[in-house]
């Protein structure tokens, strides 16, 4: 299955970044379309924090918000969390592995309700397109 994926870049309180794109992969279960979705936005991510270092400025800890709690888990702890359903993943898990231990990127939980890409990717219809 080939899903769709929706990235809201913000630097401060404005938009940076934005893009939605079908994936170039096919993928058999949830959790690897959300680490793909993560892995298409990490180039960008990684991209901006070394332009922002090379000007002068301090880069904090980058955040990247999901809302599959086992997508986090497989992103911050590597192949420890995967099992036999997700160990065909294991080199998108392992290509960005080195940001998450150094502490540059982490990944946070946010509910899907509160999701500012699903806007790039999903119908929205009546509040939850007024408030997106």
């Amino acid at each position: 299955m080939k899903s769709h994926t929706g990235i809201f870049m913000t630097l401060r309180k404005g938009a940076t970044y934005t893009a939605s794109c079908k994936q170039k992969l096919n993928t058999k279960c949830y959790t690897e379309v959300e680490l793909v979705a993560v892995d298409n936005g990490m180039g960008q991510v990684l991209w901006t924090r070394h332009f922002l270092a090379v000007q002068g400025h301090h880069v904090p800890t980058t955040i990247i918000y999901q809302g599959n709690m086992s997508t986090i888990l497989m992103a911050e702890n590597g192949r420890s969390s995967s099992s036999k359903r997700t160990h065909h993943i294991k080199c998108m898990i392992l290509l960005h592995s080195g940001q998450y231990k150094k502490g540059e990127v982490k990944v946070a939980y946010c509910p899907t309700t509160n999701m500012i890409g699903d806007f790039f990717m999903k119908l929205l219809q009546g509040s939850a397109f007024k408030n997106a």
